[in-house]
């Protein structure tokens, strides 16, 4: 039995290599015409620690369009604003594509999941849907929710009275608690499970499913209460068009699941790094709360400027600016896949191509940004004078979720810095370097924060 195994072996083996090699030389044969961008040398680039920065500094000698080999595949990695922005925004839908793996189809609700879906019309209708119950949030409930909340998160560190607290905890908690009320609302979801849906996939799915059931049950026609009223009403109106083709309440279930992944711990990690680069600067700290004080008077505890209104506290929005263009919390993105052949900056980009957009690359660039490591808010104070900020990615694929994340970056922060001043615990200053090989997210090293109450009574 192990002869005749062994002897298989011996046959599979080179039969394994041939074919192997077949591959490799059809995609060269098809390619060779092309004008392909230029291939990085080696196989372990993924292995480097401080992968953005590291990609950015091969554009010195490749220019900003490179590729890079991993396995068999070829991954083409875009390092500039120019060619980011013509890939995602002017051929948005030559690259609008989302890479499928293997590993990924073994996923529950794979096929209705809106981040990592493919490109066709039912993801278009699916987003159109997600987009559609945000801007609806956003233009009746969301503002007084996330002010509301904020609130209570400020009042009760005031009660810990400068004590150091994990402020990404902290955040966490916050972010995920504006979230369930936008989408469950808030006599839905008590806060065990609130801590439970942030901790474990699994939770979170039970979780999501039991919400859903209680909706399904509930659901009136008429005024929707919260985000997930609103898509099951949605859904609820094409039931008469069922098919493969449609939308059904498993693309609502992943709508949800989108908006916890992507509106709790990126927005959360977006503030961390926020309070760590002001606790380095806290000359800029002072200016906001000067700023703030300008506005609403130093004893206005419970007033703030309303969204609409946020050009009347300029240095606010430019530190906001600052913090996402020198950490963007995805730094690159979440990867595309060209769906029909096309080009970027001259090179040519064959379909299936694999895009990486590397977006703290591009807000790094020497030649656009002046002294681009430096933290400095005030190069955003005046709009003309700075690029826009790539920070939630452009074109078909950019975060739905924006607008609410710059409202929340907005309040939070503007807040926290109107109600406290921010100090390091016992002088010790948190790191700004990411961890390495932080998966996704450019995480940083937990840290703690004093939170000394300021004025009114403190």
């Amino acid at each position: 039995m192990r002869g005749s195994l062994a002897m298989l072996l011996l046959v599979l083996l080179p039969l394994l290599v041939l074919l192997t090699a077949a591959r490799l030389l059809w995609g060269w044969w098809k390619l060779r015409h092309l004008c392909l961008p230029p291939l990085v040398p080696g196989f372990l680039h993924l292995w480097q620690p401080d992968l953005p920065i590291y990609l950015l500094t091969l554009t010195q000698k490749l220019g900003p369009v490179y590729r890079l080999r991993l396995g068999l595949q070829d991954v083409v990695v875009l390092n500039s604003k120019s060619s980011i922005e013509e890939a995602m925004v002017k051929k948005r839908e030559d690259f609008a594509g989302r890479p499928q793996n293997p590993s990924y189809k073994l996923m529950p609700h794979h096929s209705e999941d809106l981040a990592l879906g493919d490109y066709s019309l039912l993801w278009k209708a699916h987003k159109k849907l997600t987009h559609s119950a945000l801007q609806l949030a956003m233009r009746s409930s969301a503002e007084s929710l996330v002010e509301q909340l904020t609130q209570e998160f400020c009042e009760r560190m005031r009660a810990q009275a400068g004590a150091p607290v994990a402020i990404q905890k902290e955040f966490s908690l916050l972010t995920c608690n504006i979230i369930c009320y936008l989408t469950f609302g808030d006599k839905f979801f008590p806060s065990p499970g609130l801590w439970r849906l942030k901790q474990a996939m699994k939770n979170r799915d039970r979780l999501v499913e039991k919400q859903m059931k209680q909706h399904k049950e509930s659901l009136v026609a008429g005024p929707w209460r919260d985000l997930m009223d609103y898509m099951l009403q949605g859904v609820g109106e094409k039931q008469e068009e069922k098919g493969p083709r449609h939308l059904h309440e498993g693309h609502v279930h992943m709508s949800v699941v989108n908006l916890f992944i992507g509106g709790t711990e990126t927005t959360a990690i977006t503030l961390s790094w926020a309070v760590a680069f002001l606790l380095h600067h806290p000359e800029i700290q002072q200016r906001l709360q000067e700023e703030v004080d300008r506005e609403l008077g130093p004893s206005a505890s419970g007033s703030w400027v309303p969204y609409k209104d946020r050009a009347r506290l300029p240095l606010l929005n430019a530190t906001i600016a600052e913090v996402l263009r020198l950490r963007p919390v995805v730094p690159l993105a979440l990867p595309h896949r060209a769906t029909r052949p096309s080009s970027i900056l001259g090179y040519d980009i064959p379909e299936g191509t694999v895009i990486i957009p590397n977006l703290q690359g591009a807000h790094l660039d020497e030649t656009v940004w002046e002294q681009p490591h430096e933290f400095r808010p005030d190069r955003f104070l005046d709009p003309h004078a700075s690029p826009n900020s790539l920070a939630f990615g452009r074109g078909s694929r950019v975060c739905l979720g924006e607008s609410l994340a710059r409202l929340e970056l907005y309040v939070i922060l503007g807040k926290l810095v109107q109600a406290f001043t921010l100090l390091p615990p016992k002088g010790t200053l948190p790191s700004l370097q990411p961890l390495p090989n932080g998966s996704t997210n450019l995480k940083m090293l937990p840290f703690q924060v004093r939170l000394q109450p300021r004025g009114w009574g403190a």
